[in-house]
Formats: C-alpha cells, sequence, structure tokens
C-alpha cells in the first residue's frame, strides 16, 4: 500500500521529474514540504490510486465473466423462466426473503411479458438465515416435480418471512407430493446450485440481493423496469 501512494504522490508532486537524481532523504524532505505546502496533494494522490484499484477490479471482473459466461448463463442446474432460446440473458442472483427481490420480481414478470426473447436465469442465493436457506431448497426441489416456477412466484408473493412452515404450507398448496420435496431438497444437484451461486457472488463482489449480471453489465440492487430494459439494449448492441 505503501508503495502505491508513493507513486501516487510522485506522478503529482513537481519535483517527479529529478527525484531520481536525488537522495532517499532528500526525496523524502522534498515530499514533506511539497505536501506541508499543499496538503489536497495526498487527497489527490489517493484519488489515483482509488482510480487504478477501480480499473484493476473491473478488468478482473470482466475476465471472470468471460471465463463464467457459460456457468453464468447456460448452466443446467439453474432454473430460467421465458424464453429457453431466448438471445438476451438476464442472471439474477436472489434471496426469497429479501423485501428488494420482492419488488424486482414485479419488474421480472413485467421484462418477460415485454419481450419475448428473454431468458432470466436463477441464482438461488439464500443469505438471510436458515428461512431463506429452506425455501431456496424447497424452490430447487420442486423442479423435479415440474413446479419450480409456481414455487417460485408463490415464494416471491409470500407475505411474511419464508420459514419452514410457511415454505411447506405453499408446496402443499400447489399439489407438490411432500414426502419427494423433502428427499429432493438434500439431492447434490441442489447442493451444488446454491454452493455455485454463492462462489460466483463472491467472485462477482455482489455483497446483497438482489443483483444481476446481464451481458457484461454487473447490476446490483432493484433497479426499475427501464433500466433492466436498458442493460439488455446494451447486451444486445454488445452482441
Amino acid at each position: 500500500m505503501r508503495k502505491l501512494i508513493a507513486a501516487a504522490l510522485m506522478t503529482l508532486l513537481p519535483f517527479g521529474a529529478v527525484a531520481q537524481d536525488l537522495s532517499e532523504d532528500e526525496v523524502k524532505q522534498l515530499a514533506l514540504e511539497a505536501i506541508l505546502e499543499n496538503p489536497q496533494i495526498i487527497m489527490d494522490a489517493l484519488a489515483i490510486l482509488e482510480e487504478q484499484r477501480n480499473e484493476a477490479q473491473a478488468l478482473a471482473r470482466a475476465d471472470l465473466l468471460l471465463r463464467e459466461r457459460a456457468s453464468l448463463e447456460g448452466d443446467p442446474n439453474a432454473p430460467f423462466i421465458g424464453n429457453a432460446d431466448g438471445q438476451a440473458v438476464v442472471v439474477e442472483f436472489f434471496d426469497y426473503n429479501c423485501p428488494y427481490c420482492k419488488r424486482a420480481a414485479d419488474n421480472i414478470k413485467a421484462l418477460i411479458a415485454a419481450d419475448e426473447d428473454v431468458r432470466v436465469v436463477y441464482r438461488e442465493w439464500p443469505i438471510l438465515g436458515e428461512g431463506s436457506v429452506f425455501a431456496a431448497r424447497a424452490a430447487l426441489a420442486a423442479r423435479a416435480q415440474g413446479k419450480y416456477e409456481e414455487m417460485h412466484w408463490g415464494l416471491m408473493e409470500m407475505r411474511g418471512r419464508a420459514e419452514e412452515a410457511s415454505v411447506l404450507a405453499l408446496a402443499r398448496s400447489i399439489g407438490l407430493d411432500m414426502d419427494q420435496l423433502v428427499a429432493d431438497m438434500q439431492s447434490e444437484a441442489v447442493d451444488s446450485h446454491i454452493n455455485t451461486s454463492r462462489q460466483l457472488a463472491q467472485s462477482l463482489g455482489f455483497t446483497g440481493t438482489p443483483a444481476f449480471v446481464i451481458g457484461d453489465a454487473l447490476v446490483p440492487g432493484a433497479v426499475p423496469l427501464a433500466d433492466l430494459q436498458g442493460y439488455i439494449a446494451q447486451a444486445r448492441g454488445e452482441g
């Protein structure tokens, strides 16, 4: 860190061009004098450092997106809604107990209704307690009975927190075989999906839900429908 700050300072201090002809102690003394005369130099140096760090992180995430594109958009162990062959792909990381995810769910419904070429890939990322984990497992297990989407929307529309009792009550109401559901909740496929979601979210730098990957854009938060459509339009242009 000190070396990075020093490098940033050298780009700003007026004696940077001749510093190579000075001793280390002389450089330090001149730097101190310059900083005392103009404390803003420190703030400018930190701004340069932050910009360099942001650029490095952006490059790293762009490289990660390139490497993980197939896993994000085409993982057969990830449920999706919309057009199975849709060229515009939205990947959503979410938690059933996240109020912002519930808001985003309405936008996703509207997005699918308005654009027949969109596929929304779901990454169950339960981060808000045991109820969230139980709900995610139940939703993923419902896939084996062909009722993931019905279970998903039911959980998103649920009032109050998703907990074991309320999740199981919903499962019964949509006609799921409860014995099979409970068994499938502990399957390797369910474990793998949740673990992969966690690893991808951490690698992409997401810190909460909802979070979206649309083309090369990483989009945190419950963004408005118009913004989602804008990111999709941008992704289509990139394609």
